[in-house]
């Protein structure tokens, strides 16, 4: 059956359907010898498919895990400062996994890494889909009239939000305990919107990503997705789809 060359690659597990793009748009990407482009579809059983002169290897059994990340490590498969990464954390996995979406290396919580490129794209795109859920643990005063202001869109790096649902969990004598509830994926969103109405971050976890919850896991552990948290995960996917 013949399909899209970047989604041929993003399937193989060997990186994600944007960065096939870019192969293929620079000219690394070769289909049965001839040097293919973006729009060129292939039949991954009968082409001889080649990415920066290797051949494609077939695709991979598709993996999905939850892991509970620790605060200091960054969520990245290598690091130029030689930071501690995800990758370290499910290396006995023994294959290539990509982190869906981010977490700043201080913040800490639920992760969903997988090899399936595709799905991992659709998930991490900004127009969002996926709620996710953080507790935020913050110093200021009147957490109370903060929350409300959270709870309202605002301008963060000239992207208009939607506004955020807000629980306040706990006073404290100098801040308190906040569920954030977030529709996008924008670069460290959360603390952005906490330091816009004058509130200081000082710890962030995720609790829960597109209906999956953290539940019990344990700071650096991991453990593979249900049948029905994998489903979860798709039906997210294919309503970004459709947007």
């Amino acid at each position: 059956m013949e399909e899209r060359l970047q989604k041929i690659i993003a399937a193989s597990g060997l990186m994600s359907r944007r960065a096939a793009e870019e192969l293929i748009a620079a000219g690394k990407v070769c289909v049965n010898g001839d040097v293919a482009s973006l729009g060129d579809k292939a039949d991954a059983a009968r082409d001889r498919i080649t990415v920066d002169g290797k051949n494609l290897a077939p695709a991979e059994e598709k993996v999905y895990i939850m892991l509970n990340k620790p605060r200091g490590y960054v969520t990245t498969l290598s690091d130029e400062k030689h930071r501690r990464t995800v990758v370290e954390l499910v290396s006995e996995i023994g294959l290539r996994l990509y982190p869906v979406g981010r977490l700043d290396m201080n913040s800490e919580g639920l992760l969903i890494m997988t090899n399936d490129g595709e799905l991992a794209d659709r998930l991490m795109h900004p127009r969002g889909g996926a709620e996710k859920s953080y507790r935020t643990t913050v110093a200021g005063e009147d957490i109370p009239a903060a929350a409300e202001k959270l709870r309202e869109p605002m301008t963060i790096d000239g992207y208009r939000t939607c506004g955020a649902r807000v629980e306040v969990e706990r006073l404290t004598d100098k801040g308190g305990v906040l569920l954030i509830t977030i529709g996008e994926g924008r670069n460290r969103q959360v603390r952005k919107m906490c330091d816009q109405v004058g509130l200081r971050v000082t710890r962030l976890c995720r609790v829960s990503e597109g209906g999956l919850t953290l539940g019990n896991l344990k700071s650096g552990e991991w453990r593979e997705l249900t049948r029905a948290e994998i489903a979860l995960l798709k039906r997210t996917e294919h309503r970004n789809e459709n947007r």
